[in-house]
């Protein structure tokens, strides 16, 4: 399998940071599943404002366009509805790791479905990448804390985030599918306004009467600074997953675990902060290792 090119390396790095960055905001709002559906409104907007700009021909999508994009969104808006539930309770610097798991399932995605072969120095990067994952949920370094990750499963936030990385790797493989199908600007313009329908019926319950606009009074500066910030997440990952093979894309991607871990100690206090940033330091290894794989 070829090498990352160092353009498809920067677009997924850079959209790295800004997964991140929203994910905080996230964790800072209140009601976590409303505030994820204002950061649609606000992103979606940008967009179609984005692609109005262009003046270019809207691409008919195929049939099968609009299935990937259908089979995505699902899976998307799943996982953003299991990470608000893994943020409820869990720390950042915890939850988020854990809710990027997917590089567990996406080179096996990548192998059977695309026919991907990785290289020695690229597995060994997965691997390290995977060993980081499992390491930060520790809280000391010691062979008494070798299992905790497993009895950790007792926890609904890590069940619920875990869940979220393994629905996540799902959709990327669609979305994979959907890139080398369709452009990558306007792939994620469907795929933004099928996921905007399916948050806005799931809104649509009683038990969500009233919640709506008292998010926004509760934190407009926060949607609006998370809608730029997560168009540019969306839109910089496509364009390098067009670019990259998936098995070294989303684990590329999961650089912004050291980020996230990075603003839980230092801003939000979270606990464990030197076993989380050791873990970090090996997730940050490993990309490396994919990158010149």
């Amino acid at each position: 399998m070829q090498a990352m090119s160092t353009e498809a390396f920067m677009l997924i790095l850079f959209s790295a940071l800004m997964h991140a960055l929203w994910n905080l905001l996230v964790k800072r709002s209140r009601d976590k599943t409303v505030f994820i559906w204002w950061m649609f409104v606000s992103s979606g907007t940008l967009l179609n404002l984005l692609i109005l700009a262009r003046q270019e021909p809207w691409p008919v999508p195929t049939p099968t366009v609009l299935l990937l994009v259908l089979g995505g969104s699902i899976c998307f808006v799943l996982y953003h509805l299991f990470n608000g539930r893994a943020y409820q309770t869990g720390d950042l610097s915890l939850a988020y790791p854990l809710s990027q798991t997917s590089m567990l399932y996406i080179p096996l995605w990548g192998m059977l479905l695309f026919g991907e072969r990785l290289t020695l120095i690229g597995s060994a990067g997965i691997l390290l990448v995977l060993l980081g994952t499992y390491s930060i949920q520790m809280r000391h370094w010691s062979l008494s804390e070798l299992t905790r990750p497993l009895r950790n499963l007792d926890n609904p936030s890590v069940r619920a985030a875990l869940m979220a990385g393994f629905i996540y790797s799902i959709g990327s493989i669609l979305d994979k599918q959907g890139v080398m199908r369709y452009p990558p600007l306007y792939f994620t313009q469907l795929l933004v306004i099928a996921m905007f329908l399916l948050m806005t019926l799931n809104l649509a319950r009683s038990s969500y009467r009233g919640r709506i606009r008292a998010e926004w009074r509760q934190s407009r500066w926060l949607i609006l600074l998370a809608g730029p910030v997560m168009l540019s997440s969306f839109v910089a990952f496509r364009y390098g997953l067009q670019m990259a093979p998936v098995s070294y894309a989303v684990p590329v991607r999961q650089a912004s675990l050291l980020i996230a871990v990075t603003i839980g100690v230092l801003f939000l206090g979270d606990s464990c902060g030197r076993v989380r940033f050791l873990a970090s330091s090996l997730i940050l290894g490993g990309v490396c290792l994919i990158k010149f794989g």
